[in-house]
């Protein structure tokens, strides 16, 4: 894959990602950057459990899978959201 693709990749799996677990996105380098992370570990993912994706929506899928993970664990990390209301 090349590394434009690999960026596009990156953004929509992070935009993905970041809908699922936040509600919303991050950027448009947000984005990119926590699909391409995303994209490493679900790599590392897949190829643990034996799964292999093909083509352009298997990438997206195996990053979008494995920035939902990240975000997840970063989640657990951080703590409870301030807000106004919360103040």
């Amino acid at each position: 894959m090349n590394i434009i693709a690999f960026i596009i990749v990156g953004l929509i799996a992070g935009f993905l990602a970041g809908k699922i677990v936040e509600g919303r996105g991050f950027g448009a380098v947000g984005d990119i950057v926590i699909g391409i992370i995303g994209a490493f570990i679900g790599g590392f993912l897949f190829d643990s459990m034996g799964v292999t994706s093909y083509g352009t929506l298997g990438a997206i899928a195996m990053a979008t899978i494995g920035a939902v993970v990240l975000l997840a664990i970063a989640n657990l990390f951080s703590g409870p959201k301030r807000t106004l209301k919360n103040i």
